[in-house]
């Protein structure tokens, strides 16, 4: 939400970039065009998961290709999002980059790494950012969520990702989600911790979305306010009904 109007940013044309579509309410939604090309920017594929925050005066992107998390940056919420030094902001291999900018102005990238122990599990991290916000600073890297708990290893895959970051009352509470995308089981948890930098503590009431009747595969979502800020909306994605496996888009 930036001066009332909805920006939607996600996964669209992994081989091309992102689309953009904007609404003044949330159910209306006009598609702008591209708001990011790989041209632009490093990565050639596999552009996932991408994540916007606004910063000074600029809209910083947190985008996925090749298995890398690539900041850009822009002067308008419609982009284009560009690189400046065409680099990683994390040298290793991870996605689902998202920002979380706390009260004393520190900005912390909250991030997915995957490791393979006999199985994949792909785990949440998170980093304090540089001054430039073209990267993380490595010494202040955290490992936070790991799935372990029954709910979270439905699948043969063992998942943890999309992370987002919410404040209240001096608590920070990481959502996640776990199971693969492409299950219904897909569903989003919730931990709880005193410090941006963890440890956190898994809620018992986890999840905290999960499938239902009318849809499966909830998860990899955001948050955003109603334009009143009275009101906390959750944007996930999803697939109707409750035995349809989710596709790869």
């Amino acid at each position: 939400l930036h001066d009332g109007r909805y920006y939607l940013y996600a996964t669209t044309c992994p081989d091309k970039g992102y689309l953009i579509s904007v609404s003044d309410d949330l159910v209306n939604w006009e598609e702008k065009g591209f708001c990011l090309i790989k041209e632009d920017v490093l990565g050639e594929k596999n552009f996932w998961a991408p994540e916007v925050m606004y910063h000074n005066g600029l809209f910083y992107m947190a985008y996925t290709a090749d298995w890398h998390i690539g900041i850009a940056v822009s002067k308008s919420p419609l982009g284009p999002f560009k690189q400046t030094d065409k680099k990683w902001a994390i040298s290793s291999k991870a996605i689902d980059g998202h920002f979380f900018k706390d009260d004393d102005g520190k900005i912390y990238l909250y991030y997915v790494h995957q490791t393979y122990d006999g199985r994949y599990a792909n785990q949440i991290y998170v980093a304090e950012m540089n001054q430039n916000l073209d990267g993380i600073i490595k010494e202040t890297e955290r490992l936070l969520i790991n799935p372990e708990e029954d709910w979270e290893v439905r699948e043969k895959a063992r998942t943890s990702e999309g992370p987002f970051v919410l404040k209240n009352n001096g608590k920070y509470f990481l959502t996640y989600s776990v199971n693969d995308f492409q299950s219904v089981y897909y569903s989003i948890g919730c931990a709880v911790s005193d410090s941006p930098l963890g440890p956190f503590e898994k809620l018992k009431g986890n999840p905290i979305l999960k499938r239902s009747e009318f849809v499966n595969g909830t998860g990899h979502h955001s948050f955003t306010t109603s334009k009143d800020g009275r009101e906390l909306v959750c944007v996930y994605h999803a697939r109707p009904g409750r035995d349809t496996a989710c596709a790869r888009m």
